[in-house]
């Protein structure tokens, strides 16, 4: 399944849900609604692939089109008026890690890969967050048409794989929370560090964070949210996985070599199958971590779409949910 950073990778990791939103605001979900005469503004100006982009007044109508860009302004009180869906939750479009939630009527989900622009229009929004999207410039010149700033993705990155520090400091710089931001970061990287303090056994051990879809098998490279995700922990990725890479965000692994997927930890996650086709494979049964207990398989819809959100809301949800299962699979 190796989907690539510059393109529609997406697809497959996407196939798990990840929310985006948008709306109005609500004293029941602690969202703020962008009064213009709530406080002063000085504009400020965030630097994406395609230049800086200022925000010369403070936003009252923000659509979030990229990957998680809603949770991720809901959790810092902005709640969008437009969003997408890209892990197909349904609905409003958010996961059940999200705890701060529209309240009433969602709003419109605008597509994905494919926005509507139409719908987009006709709500006039004053900012567009697209952060953790695809980059492609044809995307950018349409959505940036509408006359108002565009938060793309961040300079020097790829398609679809800007980190959560990067897409969380966009955001909070673009809608005036930097410190809101800067605390849901400390936040984050204080759980991973106390995780990896509480797992000595982590440190320098090898993992493969791979995937099977209902044809073929995969393995997440250096770069992509999961793997990254598992280094903030003290795991190595596999340096027989790594060497595959070529600049996408995964490497196809062939059942013949399905041995490529043995580490100290392999942790494994099923796109559009059941988990059943793992264990039903004799093949990967044999695998010698997958033989000897050292493997996680993420079975449960809610963690398998978090760990693939990549956003500092499911992150921060999925820590304490998928660490004792790492601990328990080493300890084996």
């Amino acid at each position: 399944m190796g989907v690539r950073r510059r393109s529609g990778m997406v697809l497959g990791a996407l196939i798990s849900t990840v929310m985006v939103l948008a709306g109005c605001s609500s004293p029941a979900s602690q969202e703020r609604s962008g009064d213009p005469g709530s406080g002063s503004w000085d504009p400020v100006t965030v630097s994406t692939a395609f230049g800086d982009v200022t925000i010369p007044e403070k936003p009252q109508r923000v659509v979030a089109l990229g990957w998680g860009d809603a949770e991720v302004a809901l959790a810092l009180g902005v709640r969008p008026v437009g969003a997408a869906d890209w892990l197909g939750v349904g609905g409003d479009g958010l996961g059940p890690w999200v705890e701060r939630r529209y309240a009433g009527e969602p709003p419109p989900m605008l597509g994905t890969m494919r926005v509507d622009m139409e719908r987009l229009a006709a709500l006039k929004p004053d900012l567009i967050l697209d952060t953790r999207a695809s980059g492609d410039p044809a995307r950018y010149e349409r959505l940036t048409a509408l006359g108002v700033p565009v938060v793309s993705i961040p300079k020097g990155a790829e398609s679809y794989a800007t980190s959560w520090k990067d897409q969380l400091a966009l955001i909070g710089t673009a809608l005036g929370e930097k410190a809101e931001a800067r605390r849901l970061r400390t936040e984050l990287e204080t759980k991973l560090r106390q995780a990896a303090r509480a797992n000595p056994q982590f440190a320098g051990a090898t993992t493969v964070v791979g995937a099977r879809t209902a044809n073929s098998y995969s393995a997440y490279v250096e770069g992509t949210s999961r793997v990254n995700f598992m280094r903030a922990l003290g795991f190595r990725n596999s340096p027989a996985v790594q060497r595959l890479s070529t600049g996408k965000f995964s490497v196809p692994i062939s059942r013949e070599r399905l041995d490529l997927l043995d580490a100290d930890l392999t942790v494994m996650t099923t796109i559009g199958v059941g988990t059943e086709v793992l264990r039903d494979d004799p093949l990967y049964r044999a695998v010698p971590s997958v033989a000897a207990g050292h493997s996680v398989v993420l079975e449960e819809p809610a963690v398998k779409q978090a760990f693939a959100s990549g956003s500092v809301v499911g992150l921060s949800w999925v820590v304490d949910r998928v660490v004792p299962m790492f601990a328990a699979a080493m300890n084996r």
